[in-house]
Order: structure tokens, then C-alpha cells, then sequence
């Protein structure tokens, strides 16, 4: 998340000696720390959050497509058993199977 350098946190930490005193700086950092760790939980928290949020719209739209792909098919299926036979061939069979049936 932040990227600091090695450099750059020996200066925070010279500053926050010369601020703080070596008497509260252990106090202060445990207190950082403290800090650090709760934003910390609370991101993963979020984004464990954010991405079971996504499946589950995923989920959704991948249930709503094969909703509508299975009601395309019952609807094809249908129309070919309710469409009148076209060949005489097939006519003559459909008549056949009515009449032995």
C-alpha cells in the first residue's frame, strides 16, 4: 500500500525519537501499531467482502444465462413438436404412428 524506503523510515524514526523522547516512543510505537494493524483487518475485511459481492453477481448473471438458454430450448422444442410436418414423408409417418397408436 505505502511503499517506503529504508532511508525514509530511519528519518521518521530519528524524528519521532527527537519528538517523543525515548521514554514514550515504545508507548507510541505499539500505539502505531495498533493502528496499523486494525487498518490493516479492516482492508482485507473490505476486500474479502468486495470479491464475494462479485462472485455472487457473477453467479447471478451466469444463473440468468442458463435460465434463458434452457427456456430458449424448451421453447424450440415446442415449436417442433407442435409444427405440422412439412415433407410428405414425414407426414405419412406422423399419420402412421397416429393410427398404430
Amino acid at each position: 500500500m505505502f511503499d517506503f524506503s529504508l532511508g525514509e523510515m530511519l528519518v521518521v524514526a530519528l524524528v519521532a525519537l527527537v519528538v517523543l523522547g525515548p521514554e514514550r516512543l515504545p508507548k507510541a510505537a505499539r500505539f502505531a501499531g495498533l493502528w496499523a494493524r486494525r487498518a490493516r483487518a479492516y482492508w482485507h475485511s473490505m476486500k474479502n467482502e468486495l470479491e464475494q459481492e462479485l462472485a455472487h453477481e457473477e453467479l447471478q448473471r451466469s444463473l440468468h444465462a442458463s435460465r434463458q438458454a434452457l427456456e430458449q430450448a424448451q421453447a424450440q422444442l415446442r415449436e417442433a413438436t407442435q409444427a405440422p410436418p412439412t415433407t410428405p414423408a414425414v407426414k405419412h409417418d406422423a399419420d402412421q404412428a397416429r393410427h398404430d397408436g
